[in-house]
């Protein structure tokens, strides 16, 4: 069967393509020499090279390498999958040039250094998403989840316009790298006022709680368009709040907030997720809670920390979105086999608690983060957190052997422990000539109690306690469900056949 007399994608209601279009295929290929010729620029920069500029329009520093080398991959895989996944569809040339141009305005995003060209590019970027969501023109579900995600996107713009506005107005740079320098002379009602507007901004883009719905309707994009979204487009926020750390660094009580509303997405994230019953579903509720942790750690002032979360984060997610299909159970109901999983006993307990505090101290000890009393301490509480819940995973299914539930558990988690702090390390290292990074927060009373209430709210979800409630149960499944207008109900709506 040719190209031409293949059938469209599911849900896509239209003739077939020109199989014979070379621009999926010149795209792919182009991405991929961006991806090679940013991994030059990066090993440039951790050679020690200095950085490369174009005064008050672009800079090219070490966040703009190293987003450049992860975006560029990103795409790369998202373009050479979409080959076959879009193959025989009549507008796979319009996917591959949104994709495309959503990569290059991603790289210009993180290198632009005038106010007017970021806005711009993250303009550019959430217009492009809210396209790719509605990409399928045969389901009225996903235009409406594309106007969804657009007005989001452009309420998203005018915060940052506003932001960047007020703080032009203030110091009278036009740059970001002229905010930098003059942010400390401005007004400190004004740094407020900003900085409040560039967290609201993040907010929206990270699609942190409660602007998350418009993440939960853009399961009608197709698959590749979803895993560039959560491996690429949802890290903005965290980007957002790097270039702009000595606005947002300027004023505590505005790092407080940041680490609130972080905490928040990322508990409610989790909670969000037990609620859940479709593969795709589980996987948004879970980008939630990851970028909730993502602003926690930027809010603590370990801003490196954020960028390593939201790059490995990326490339977990886009292989969960990308291999989503597999999830499916091929095979009769009554014979499909389900995880089994079981109380874990005392042994259990036993090594879930000291492999989580054996990486927590094989992170600062290879960081140095949380061998002093400052908000280091919470960021190795969060690695410890992780690997509890990692290693609960693997101990609790007992259809596992005991040999590898209790005994391999630690052999594998202290190792990953391990290259996470390397790379943390190494991409702390590329951030450290960028203004206000490596300044950790102040361990105040407020972040003691923030981390006391997120402790034991965590506990109680990894315990179950919180299903002991049905309102609370009702509560989340109302909190999961997008506008109706962008929900899928019948299988005629999506099966073609």
């Amino acid at each position: 069967m040719t190209g031409q007399e293949q059938s469209t994608t599911v849900g896509q209601l239209s003739t077939p393509t020109n199989g014979d279009s070379r621009v999926p295929a010149t795209l792919t290929r182009l991405v991929w020499v961006l991806w090679i010729v940013s991994l030059g620029v990066l090993a440039v920069r951790f050679r020690g090279g200095g950085g490369w500029e174009i005064a008050g329009l672009v800079a090219v520093d070490g966040l703009t390498a190293v987003m450049w080398a992860t975006v560029t991959f990103f795409s790369g895989i998202v373009h050479s999958y979409s080959r076959r996944y879009l193959a025989g569809s009549r507008r796979i040339d319009r996917f591959f040039g949104r994709v495309f141009a959503f990569t290059l305005a991603v790289m210009l995003l993180v290198a632009a250094d005038h106010l007017a060209l970021f806005g711009l590019a993250w303009l550019a970027m959430g217009l492009l998403m809210a396209d790719l969501i509605g990409h399928v023109e045969g389901w009225p579900q996903a235009q409406a989840a594309a106007s969804l995600a657009r007005r989001y996107f452009l309420a998203s713009s005018a915060l940052l316009t506003i932001a960047l506005a007020t703080l032009w107005w203030d110091t009278g740079a036009t740059t970001i790298s002229g905010i930098a320098s003059s942010v400390a002379g401005a007004s400190s009602t004004v740094v407020l006022f900003a900085a409040g507007a560039l967290l609201l901004a993040a907010m929206v883009q990270s699609a942190l709680v409660p602007f998350h719905t418009w993440l939960l309707a853009s399961m009608t994009g197709p698959t590749p368009a979803s895993a560039l979204m959560h491996a690429g487009f949802v890290n903005a926020g965290g980007v957002l709040l790097v270039r702009f750390a000595p606005v947002v660094t300027a004023d505590a009580g505005v790092m407080l907030a940041i680490v609130l509303v972080g905490a928040a997405s990322a508990l409610l994230g989790k909670l969000l997720r037990t609620v859940q019953t479709d593969v795709k579903g589980k996987l948004g509720c879970s980008t939630v809670g990851q970028m909730g942790f993502m602003i926690m750690q930027a809010g603590l002032g370990f801003f490196g920390a954020a960028i390593t979360h939201l790059i490995l984060h990326g490339f977990y997610k886009a292989y969960q979105f990308l291999s989503s299909g597999g999830e499916v159970a091929h095979e009769s109901p009554t014979k499909t086999k389900t995880k089994q999983s079981g109380s874990v006993g005392l042994a259990g307990v036993a090594v879930i608690v000291l492999t989580a505090l054996a990486g927590g101290a094989v992170f600062a000890g290879l960081t140095g983060k949380g061998t002093q009393l400052d908000s280091g301490v919470l960021l190795v509480g969060l690695v410890v957190l992780t690997v509890m819940h990692a290693t609960r995973d693997v101990v609790t299914q007992t259809s596992l052997p005991t040999l590898v539930r209790y005994g391999a558990v630690p052999l594998v988690a202290l190792p990953a422990i391990a290259i996470y702090a390397t790379v943390y390390g190494v991409i702390e290292g590329l951030l450290s000539g960028l203004p206000a990074i490596g300044q950790p927060a102040e361990l105040t009373l407020a972040y003691g109690l923030v981390g006391a209430a997120f402790l034991a709210v965590y506990l109680a979800i990894e315990t179950g306690v919180y299903r002991r409630s049905q309102r609370l149960y009702v509560a989340l499944l109302n909190a999961t469900q997008p506008p109706t207008d962008t929900l899928l109900t019948t299988t005629e709506d999506y099966n073609e056949y």
